[in-house]
């Protein structure tokens, strides 16, 4: 019935005939000049009928007047006579005046759309620059190439579908929302006649089809869970398009609402036969086939696997290749393309950098054996020994080559600029590889390197050889987990891996998938029969002990880190053993040179220096990590080498303060005036300033993992601990997050825990204010009472007000949320009491706005609006943005209770924008919900649903299930307004088992929802 075609749709019924001028070519009519003026000219149809001269708007008069120039326009160049346009405009009943009046019509718009010139007349003819007035008729000639928005949508759209059949659905996707964004309402909106009508409905099932195509792209590219809401929209809009169901019950299915998806089939099947006596088309009863046999087809589309190039091997002078070679077949396949197009080539040249153990060359031997049929005339290998104490000398290398190429001892010279001249003159006309392991530098290589036709040289190195001219540089990475675990099972056996698969992914974890490290372990396994691999996972679990683990006959990772540190320069040593300590994934700049006390331009000049030795990795433009076995060792020389120890110490204790001081300034900019700044403990070492709130929020979400790892870390240490506890407060956001709130919650566990050990009471309340908050985001109610109340009273004995104001504040409207109305404005007045006398006026705002809801829920709704307001002006005077969009949440709450609904909806829009922005997830998913709730209360039920839908989407993992339930009734609500009673019905009975599950009251409320009588 409205199925799609594969690709993008293209607009149907009107194109452009072949005869129709380009917008390039100049207009065939006698006498027809362009005036500049008309270059600038714009029109839309997508939406109002309306012109624009540059930026300024042109006047298209009377709704008659644009039907005429919208008739025009969307005959593309081809000219309309005027019995034509009468019928367009009037029909079959035109008043008996009409053709005088189109010919005032096309007088008056010739005036706006060509001011400055008047008619020219050549024979017959009569021409603007714009308007053409021919045999009776007119027409719209020589428009600039995107002058109408639909020859751009058209154009993006024929663009969309060449890329959709190319493969880049990326692009294709982003297109077509360039397209659709044209759009602005209603087509020809407002414009009169059959024509009009015609046309407007012609364009808007393209503009659906479009839709369509791009949600079709949309689930491909895996974004399911977004397009639910918007389908959910749309299928509201336009209940019978059957392929807006198919695509409903597609992305449902994929986010896991099986039963959501099943419903919307049962929904689309009643409707169906209720309104037009059929049955759904075979296309969307297989889809439900499908889906209840749970058809593994459909699930994300994945990328299939590249293919293998077979390249055939040798034997040569190469040292023998290991029989268990596993993966990188990305860059065999590189380098093998590289090596193979020596023919023809001055040479080519080919250097892989990485740490010791990553498998360099192991890679190089295999890619050369492949490679040996392109080279006939032989191959020639030298361990450069560039990581020793003593690497090779190139005259002594040299030497060996010649003779190895049959030049006799006699005929090789001493100096090793004659040896490389008479190297290469060797090599001319023939087809050599040369396979250089264990590079120094880029000036040990040079001589060596051929300089012929169809020679080719591979070097290995620790270094990155960025000034070997001519060379195609290679980082070379560990191993993929899959990979590693490939490598591992073929050393020691399917059989005993099979069976403890789990504890082989450990192994190969714990090794840090490094090629070298993983083939110790794998052999010490292989040579113990009577170990099994969990036996082996425990051992390498012990992180102090791993690398004595990783060794194995003359084989030890250990070893192999040691020749790349014991070629540092002192700073550089130092710099390698200091960062080893930080823990977390990688580490900023700026944070770098708080550990080393040094300039930031110093700073990056050492970890630059030491990514070229391949012992640091560049993450990303300014941002560095240690290969995880590296880290370790790097620790185990700071214990070793680090004088004094306390260096050690200090190194930790300065980037704790950095993140501090850091946090500290994030929040300060964030909320203008809370007094919480004033009150952390203070710091040694300074951090970053910004220049706007965005940028601190980019920073913190940035810097997220690494500062929960140097809290986690801190927390060790008594004399550390309360800065640390102070930065978990002071970054409270991300437990608000979504993305971070899980390592917030086990950090702030941690803290506590670490506190209540230590016996430092005021420690403790401030840890315990941060696990309110993630109890409290989390839907934890009673467990966030709990907490609230012992801060409380750790924080009064220590004589720490600032715990006991926000505790007070939490359990203010925990208690709101329990129902315990007379409890919670007994805490929220305290609150209130202990902010002012703090001083803190963002604080007495936040309990007001809080105070507020109790007054709500009391049935105080002026009370309520009153206090919210209070709130926000108490936010506004101080520029606190984010803080007033929780005051306007509040207010907007008040004044949808109060009936003011369209107030209520501004508030709630006010508030979503800003949480949007600061990238609140919890605040901006609760604003889409309250707004879900005045949508229902103004009757807007599908807006209400699509509001629900997106709440839902933006509280995935956050803000517990009791949220969630209250989501699910709203939407439930919202689809049984639009008639989707299937789906609605699956809502209530997810939101009842949330309910019954948290023995929450809501239970009986939505169970009546569920009843027959409702139902029916």
């Amino acid at each position: 019935m409205d199925g799609v075609p594969d690709g993008v749709p293209r607009v149907p019924e009107q194109r452009r005939p072949d005869s129709t001028p380009t917008p390039s070519e100049p207009s065939t009519t006698p006498g027809a000049e362009r005036p500049a003026e008309t270059a600038a000219l714009r029109f839309s149809v997508l939406g109002p009928v309306r012109a624009w001269r540059g930026d300024e708007p042109v006047t298209t008069g009377s709704p008659q007047q644009r039907a005429l120039l919208a008739a025009l326009l969307l005959r593309e160049g081809r000219t309309a006579t005027a019995a034509e346009l009468i019928a367009a405009l009037w029909g079959e009943e035109p008043p008996s005046q009409a053709l005088a009046a189109v010919r005032t019509y096309a007088s008056r718009l010739r005036k706006v759309l060509d001011p400055g010139g008047e008619a020219r007349r050549s024979g017959g003819t009569t021409t603007t620059a714009v308007l053409v007035s021919e045999s009776g008729g007119y027409a719209v000639r020589d428009l600039a190439e995107e002058a109408l928005d639909l020859t751009v949508a058209q154009d993006l759209a024929t663009e969309a579908e060449k890329a959709r059949s190319a493969g880049n659905l990326c692009h294709a996707r982003e297109t077509l929302r360039r397209a659709l964004a044209l759009w602005d309402g209603e087509t020809l909106a407002g414009v009169p006649g059959p024509y009009a009508e015609t046309q407007r409905v012609r364009l808007e099932e393209w503009r659906l089809q479009l839709v369509e195509s791009r949600l079709d792209m949309d689930l491909e590219q895996g974004c399911h869970a977004e397009a639910v809401s918007e389908l959910t929209a749309l299928t509201a809009a336009h209940p019978l398009r059957e392929r807006l169901r198919e695509l409903l019950m597609l992305a449902l299915y994929r986010s896991g609402r099986q039963a959501e998806a099943l419903a919307v089939y049962a929904d689309t099947r009643r409707l169906l036969a209720d309104e037009l006596g059929v049955d759904p088309r075979p296309g969307l009863s297989e889809l439900q086939q499908r889906i209840l046999q749970a058809d593994p087809g459909l699930a994300e589309p994945s990328s299939p696997a590249p293919e293998l190039a077979a390249v055939p091997v040798r034997p040569a002078q190469l040292p023998a290749t290991v029989p268990d070679f596993t993966g990188r077949s990305g860059f065999v396949r590189e380098l093998g393309d590289i090596l193979a197009s020596a023919e023809g080539r001055v040479m080519a040249v080919s250097a892989l950098a990485g740490i010791g153990g990553v498998g360099k060359t192991t890679l190089a031997v295999h890619v050369a054996h492949q490679a040996r049929a392109a080279f006939p005339d032989g191959q020639l290998y030298v361990d450069l020994q560039g990581a020793g104490a003593r690497a090779a000398e190139p005259e002594t290398v040299l030497g060996s080559f010649l003779r190895a190429l049959g030049t006799a001892d006699s005929a090789i010279p001493d100096s090793l600029a004659e040896r490389a001249a008479l190297y290469r003159s060797v090599l001319a006309g023939r087809r050599v590889l040369v396979l250089l392991d264990n590079a120094r530098d880029a000036a040990q290589v040079r001589p060596l390197l051929p300089g012929t036709d169809g020679c080719a040289a591979l070097v290995t190195s620790r270094v990155r050889m960025l000034d070997l001219a001519g060379a195609h540089l290679i980082d070379l990475d560990v191993m993929s987990p899959d990979e590693a675990l490939a490598l591992f099972t073929k050393i020691v056996g399917e059989e005993r891996v099979a069976s403890e698969r789990k504890a082989a992914l450990d192994v190969v974890a714990a090794c840090g998938f490094l090629p070298l490290a993983i083939r110790i372990a794998a052999s010490r396994l292989a040579a113990r029969r009577t170990w099994t691999v969990s036996v082996l996972a425990a051992k390498l679990a012990d992180e102090r002990r791993r690398l004595d683990e990783l060794q194995a006959g003359d084989l030890a990772v250990k070893a192999t880190f040691e020749l790349g540190y014991g070629q540092l320069e002192p700073a550089q040593a130092r710099a390698f053993r200091l960062l080893g300590l930080a823990d977390g994934p990688d580490i900023s700049l700026a944070a770098a040179a708080a550990v080393l006390d040094l300039p930031v331009e110093d700073t990056e000049d050492l970890l630059e220096s030491l990514v070229d030795t391949s012992l640091l990795e560049s993450a990303a433009p300014g941002r560095y990590r240690f290969h995880d076995l590296v880290r370790l060792y790097a620790r185990a020389c700071a214990e070793r080498d680090e004088l004094p120890p306390s260096e050690r110490g200090s190194a930790l204790s300065r980037l704790l303060d950095f993140y501090l001081a850091s946090a500290a300034g994030v929040y300060a900019i964030e909320r203008p005036g809370d007094r919480l700044v004033d009150h952390l403990e203070p710091t040694s070492y300074p951090g970053l300033r910004f220049d706007n709130r965005h940028a601190a929020q980019d920073w913190l979400y940035a810097e997220a993992i690494c500062l929960l790892a140097c809290v986690r870390q801190a927390a060790g240490r008594p004399e550390t601990l309360p800065r640390a506890i102070d930065m978990l407060w002071a970054a409270h956001d991300l437990s608000e997050s979504g993305a971070n709130s899980k390592e917030y919650e086990a950090t702030a566990q941690a803290l506590v825990g670490a506190a209540r050990s230590h016996g430092l009471g005021r420690a403790e309340a401030r840890a315990l204010m941060t696990l309110v908050n993630v109890h409290h985001v989390s839907g934890r109610f009673e467990r966030a009472e709990e907490e609230a109340e012992r801060a409380i009273r750790l924080a009064q004995e220590s004589d720490d007000l600032l715990p006991v104001c926000w505790a007070r504040n939490a359990r203010g409207i925990i208690a709101l949320y329990q129902n315990r109305h007379a409890d919670g404005e007994e805490h929220l007045s305290r609150a209130i009491e202990h902010f002012r006398a703090l001083g803190d006026r963002p604080g007495v705002a936040a309990a007001l706005c809080n105070l507020s809801r109790i007054h709500l829920a009391t049935g105080r709704t002026q009370g309520a609006v009153a206090l919210a307001q209070e709130g926000i002006d108490i936010y506004d005077a101080m520029g606190n943005s984010l803080r007033g969009a929780n005051a306007r949440y509040a207010l907007g709450l008040a004044l949808t209770q109060s009936g003011e609904l369209h107030s209520a909806a501004e508030r709630l829009q006010e508030a979503l924008e800003v949480f949007r922005d600061s990238r609140q997830r919890l605040w901006e998913g609760m604003s889409l919900f309250r707004l879900a709730e005045v949508d229902l209360a103004a009757r807007r039920a599908a807006r209400a649903a699509a509001n629900a839908e997106m709440a839902l989407t933006v509280l995935r993992g956050i803000g517990g299930e009791w949220r969630r339930g209250n989501v699910l009734t709203v939407l439930g609500r919202a689809l049984s307004g639009i008639g989707q009673t299937g789906r609605a019905q699956v809502c209530w009975q997810e939101a009842a088992g949330i309910y019954e599950e948290l023995g929450s009251p809501e239970a009986a409320e939505v169970r009546a929802l569920l009843s027959p009588v409702q139902a029916a």
